[in-house]
């Protein structure tokens, strides 16, 4: 893999993981078009993953902290006997609405992973996820008489949030967008919609990490991938920073609709070449 294409990678990684228009299926047309072996590039991959984990990171920092600390005081109120106080604080609850929005993106990722994994190998496949994400994208938007915030909102909203995020594991359907989706069907203002959305995108970028390092690093690291796997480490983590700025502006002003546009033609030209190769 040459640095001009790890850069473009890590590109579009950083910019497609919270923009919501897929990550996975541009991916896949990358490696497809620049004739990069999957498998030989997994650890690529995997380390992609963490540059955008970096940039949830840094762009809610202050609501990490708060988490972790929150996450600490809820030890501390079972070792002296207080019990989980789920509803103590907006954080604590924020907390464990996390989780249970986790509980079903883990299971499907773990039980489904061999089926997620095949449909990446159709072209049909993600061009109809690149439509499905268009139709989701211009239903979401026009969620926008919402007025939850994410301490307002019940569990079985969490849980329907992550069923959403387990699905966009599909290529071709933006994860960004499908739980944005959610979050705005279960009445989330649109602030908290998008915060909610790429919070909770740590567990899962962190499982899919776990998920897949075994097999990326059984042999060692290829060393020479190490200058391009660095230069798109940073490169997704400084543009998954931007994309997530640029998406709080973007839903703010209502304006899904653009990717609503860019992801039907860009799924029409994927479904026609499909048919055609």
């Amino acid at each position: 893999m040459s640095i001009f294409e790890a850069a473009v990678l890590g590109v579009v990684q950083g910019l497609t993981e919270f923009l919501p228009v897929s990550s996975s299926g541009h991916l896949a047309l990358l490696e497809h078009f620049f004739g990069i072996n999957g498998e030989r590039v997994l650890s690529f991959a995997v380390m992609l993953h963490v540059g955008t984990l970096i940039s949830v990171l840094a762009a809610y920092w202050r609501d990490i902290f708060a988490l972790i600390y929150e996450l600490i005081m809820v030890f501390k109120d079972i070792f002296t006997g207080k019990g989980l106080r789920i509803n103590a604080n907006p954080t604590r609850k924020f907390g464990f609405l996390i989780i249970v929005a986790s509980i079903p993106t883990g299971i499907m990722g773990v039980l489904l992973n061999d089926f997620f994994s095949a449909m990446y190998l159709s072209f049909a496949v993600i061009g109809a996820g690149f439509i499905v994400t268009g139709i989701i994208l211009l239903v979401a938007e026009k969620m926008g008489k919402n007025k939850k915030s994410i301490s307002d909102m019940p569990f079985r909203s969490a849980f329907f949030i992550g069923i959403c995020q387990g699905v966009a594991i599909c290529p071709g359907i933006s994860r960004s967008g499908a739980t944005l989706f959610g979050g705005l069907v279960s009445g989330l203002n649109r602030k908290a919609a998008v915060k909610f959305a790429f919070i909770i995108s740590i567990p899962s970028i962190l499982g899919s990490a776990a998920i897949e390092a075994p097999k990326a690093f059984k042999g060692g690291v290829d060393m020479a991938l190490a200058a391009p796997m660095a230069l798109g480490v940073l490169i997704a983590a400084v543009c998954g920073f931007i994309a997530i700025k640029t998406m709080i502006r973007i839903v703010s002003n209502k304006k899904l609709y653009y990717f609503s546009i860019y992801t039907w033609v860009l799924g029409v030209v994927v479904l026609i070449y499909a048919f055609l190769s």
